[in-house]
């Protein structure tokens, strides 16, 4: 197989572009009022939700349709007949007619996806999380001001207007006196993936090695070819890059107002508890952040209240969400919704939104305009939040199971981490889990050095391990300088 190296080399000289070749890619730039002819660099379930929302935002249309699967390339194809399709996304990537690009591939695809299309001067909208690694995040940021490109990341709530509302009432009218702490919440419940004696063959209608691109070749034993890849680290990012990625990017937007890129020292733990599959990320996980202002902690679960339950244990908070408790009270947001309560828990105000509904149009908006900074979400701020998902990874993945309880008790001072320790282990407990089965698993506190993103401290070289991954011969993402 071809180096990753001169795949790439070769990529770029067969669109003849680079650096000084990017006007080519610029066919719908020259006006404003022209169309803005967009590809799909894949053809799943999120993929195909985008269809339906950029085919709604005026003077866009969908010309181009890949995946590494051929019967969702088929089925995308009767919504937009008169679209070009292909197996291989570099073929739409190296299309002159093509004006930007929508990422919403497996994670592990999509910082290459989009460095590629930038590269060949088109625009991005990549789905969150942005990386799946945070050293191909830097390099993403890196090939978007370089190639000058619009590159806008999926966390679509940052579309709504309500958050700007919020960030008033937080912070400008100070309703509810000074913010003392934040808990984050992700309960959504979720079932085991199986667990094959035999690896699951390979699909036919499949191109593997398309599929594969950058993760490791590895033998999968869940039972479902598509989505439950979320749950393998090689191409995923659990549940915290999933869901946490959302609440987690509401938190640095209505909380911090994008002022905490990178937290100074995080503590995480949990595990994949109950159901014995394939899967490797949490289905139980609890982080701190500590962020050099405001605490804030996340607790994480697909586990039912009950092993023979259906809905998700009651914490306080909305289920997939965040309460911001202030000197005066407290607010609990969630997608589309928030409520503010005074201190003895009076419901004082409501604030209703739209989920973000306007964000695939404020990405057009930057690529007809060339102004990045219209963006809602760009590249860096998907980064930052993305980042916090990824740094919470890396302490579980670096955590052990020796010595959980001293570990835990590490941060007993830290507002929130407590009560936060408490209702994990019930939930825990009503699943007959002990809080030191050896399943679980948590880290020391890691310090991070806010100016580089990297590990510092007594345990750096473990973290700093898990900063970038190993990519597949011919998929790499490579340095930009």
């Amino acid at each position: 197989m071809k180096s990753s190296k001169l795949a790439r080399r070769q990529f770029l000289s067969q669109t003849a572009l680079g650096t000084a070749g990017l006007a080519c890619g610029l066919r719908a730039h020259a006006s404003a009022n022209d169309e803005i002819r967009l590809a799909f660099l894949s053809c799943g379930g999120r993929a195909n939700e985008l269809m339906g929302s950029f085919s709604k935002v005026p003077g866009v249309k969908i010309v181009g349709l890949s995946d590494p699967d051929s019967t969702r390339v088929a089925k995308a194809k009767t919504r937009f007949p008169d679209a070009k399709t292909a197996s291989d996304l570099r073929k739409l990537i190296e299309d002159p007619d093509i004006d930007a690009v929508v990422v919403a591939t497996c994670n592990h695809w999509h910082c290459l996806a989009a460095i590629w299309a930038m590269q060949a001067g088109k625009d991005v909208y990549v789905e969150k999380p942005l990386s799946h690694s945070q050293w191909e995040g830097e390099q993403t940021i890196a090939a978007a001001r370089k190639y000058q490109r619009i590159c806008q990341v999926g966390t679509q709530q940052r579309s709504d207007p309500m958050q700007k509302e919020l960030k008033a009432f937080l912070h400008e009218q100070q309703a509810l006196g000074q913010i003392q702490r934040v808990q984050v919440n992700r309960f959504g419940v979720r079932g085991p993936i199986g667990k094959r004696k035999d690896p699951l063959p390979k699909d036919p209608n499949v191109d593997y090695d398309l599929w594969l691109g950058p993760a490791a070749d590895r033998p999968v034993f869940r039972n479902a070819w598509h989505y439950d890849w979320h749950w393998d680290w090689n191409t995923g990012s659990g549940e915290m890059g999933n869901w946490g990625v959302h609440v987690l990017d509401d938190v640095r937007n209505v909380v911090f107002r994008d002022s905490v890129q990178v937290p100074r020292r995080i503590l995480g733990g949990g595990g994949r508890m109950v159901w014995n599959d394939a899967g490797q990320s949490p289905n139980v996980h609890a982080v701190a952040f500590d962020t050099g202002s405001f605490p804030v902690v996340i607790g994480l679960s697909n586990l039912p209240d009950a092993p023979d339950g259906k809905k998700s244990p009651d914490f306080p908070g909305p289920g997939s969400g965040y309460v911001v408790y202030c000197q005066a009270g407290r607010l609990e947001g969630q997608r589309g919704s928030a409520k503010a309560y005074d201190i003895d828990g009076k419901l004082i105000k409501e604030f209703k939104g739209n989920g973000g509904s306007a964000h695939q149009a404020n990405f057009i908006e930057g690529v007809r305009t060339r102004k990045s900074e219209l963006l809602n979400a760009d590249v860096q701020v998907g980064h930052d939040s993305t980042g916090w998902c990824n740094f919470a990874n890396i302490c579980y993945q670096a955590g052990d199971s020796s010595h959980i309880e001293d570990k835990a008790e590490s941060a007993r001072d830290f507002p929130g981490w407590q009560k936060l320790i408490e209702q994990m282990v019930g939930h825990l407990n009503a699943h007959q889990i002990d809080p030191e089965d050896q399943a679980l698993r948590m880290s020391h506190w890691m310090e991070l050095d806010p100016k580089t993103g990297r590990f510092v401290g007594d345990y750096a070289q473990q973290g700093n391990a898990l900063i970038r991954r190993e990519y597949r011969s011919g998929y790499a993402v490579e340095e930009i300088t």
